[in-house]
């Protein structure tokens, strides 16, 4: 029988792969455009409403200080390294990764609560040198798209035992090339981070679980979520091959705006496997980039039979109004 061997956690934001201090101030700038910022109290606005709801500028002015965010941007790239080096200590002969796709290969022509890629393989495209204007080179990412394996046994066998355990998970064996309707093409950038970042140039088959976090009205719940995972794990060992399988989350935590109160209720229910906490998370604050904690919640739910290793929250804030994104990486094993 298959076993679900190992877990990991780990944020994808592009600060992640961009400099600090100079490419995450371009960010803060880019977010000044941005009219539907959700700040932590819930209300919709742009950038300067944002500003003025805020009462702890002050606070917030140390964040962004050049020593602050120069710290983090090493803790964090600190914590990639580890990830990286721990999956490619444990080299599993699969990995599932659960991410979100924000409209690069589901649309609102067809956008399922949870969609299983069962394909024999997936393109994975290069990134440009330049992240964007003011924020230098992509730390990490490879220039050329490349062609990787997917598990599609797996796959399949994580289809047909969710079916039969009353989860309705859409599934899916090719995805669209670039064109001038699905520009970028190839698997989202949720996957793509960990093919890029972790990986590096090793190509693990993996399972992409494509979890709708964005978008309502369909987006399954925090404690649906958590039992998805506990499903999975299930379902990997039922599987009669010899398998030492591993199981990743990509996204999160609380952005475009750090909220630092959601992150440690969510993190506190993943750490300590409380699944009255993880249901009991205010769900009209999962949205936006906040959402994507749906994905952590799964992989909770996935690795509740091991241990955590290895847990670092990071919130790193690049603008005036709180704006950034919060980031974490986690082990279980």
């Amino acid at each position: 029988m298959a076993q679900m061997v190992y877990g990991y956690g780990s944020s994808h934001s592009p600060q992640l792969s961009i400099g600090a201090p100079d490419g995450w101030r371009a960010r803060g700038e880019s977010d000044k455009r941005n009219r539907g910022l959700i700040g932590i109290d819930g209300q919709v606005s742009g950038y300067e409403d944002l500003l003025n709801r805020r009462n702890d500028l002050a606070q917030i002015q140390k964040e962004i200080a050049v020593d602050v965010m120069e710290k983090r941007h090493e803790e964090n790239q600190r914590s990639i390294q580890k990830l990286g080096e721990s999956l490619e200590r444990l080299n599993p002969d699969i990995l599932i990764m659960v991410g979100d796709d924000q409209q690069e290969y589901l649309r609102d022509d067809n956008m399922p609560s949870v969609c299983i890629f069962w394909g024999d393989e997936v393109v994975v495209n290069g990134h440009p040198n330049e992240a964007g204007p003011g924020q230098g080179h992509m730390i990490g990412y490879s220039k050329t798209d490349r062609t990787v394996p997917v598990s599609s046994a797996l796959g399949k066998h994580l289809i047909e035992y969710l079916i039969e355990s009353d989860f309705d998970v859409a599934r899916s064996q090719w995805l669209d090339k670039k064109d001038e309707n699905r520009a970028n093409g190839g698997i989202g950038h949720a996957f793509g981070y960990i093919y890029h970042r972790l990986m590096a140039d090793k190509a693990i088959p993996t399972v992409p679980i494509m979890l709708n976090t964005y978008y309502p009205p369909n987006q399954p719940t925090p404690k649906r979520s958590y039992e998805l995972g506990r499903a999975i794990r299930n379902a990997v060992e039922a599987w009669p091959e010899k398998k030492r399988v591993a199981i990743i989350a990509s996204g999160g935590l609380s952005h475009f705006v750090v909220d630092e109160e959601l992150d440690n209720m969510a993190m506190d229910g993943i750490k300590n496997k409380d699944v009255v906490k993880i249901s009991q998370l205010p769900r009209e604050r999962l949205n936006s980039g906040n959402s994507e904690i749906r994905n952590w919640i799964l992989v909770g739910g996935a690795t509740e039979h091991l241990d955590l290793k290895y847990m670092n929250y990071v919130p790193c804030y690049r603008s005036e109004a709180g704006t950034g994104c919060a980031m974490a990486f986690a082990e279980w094993g």
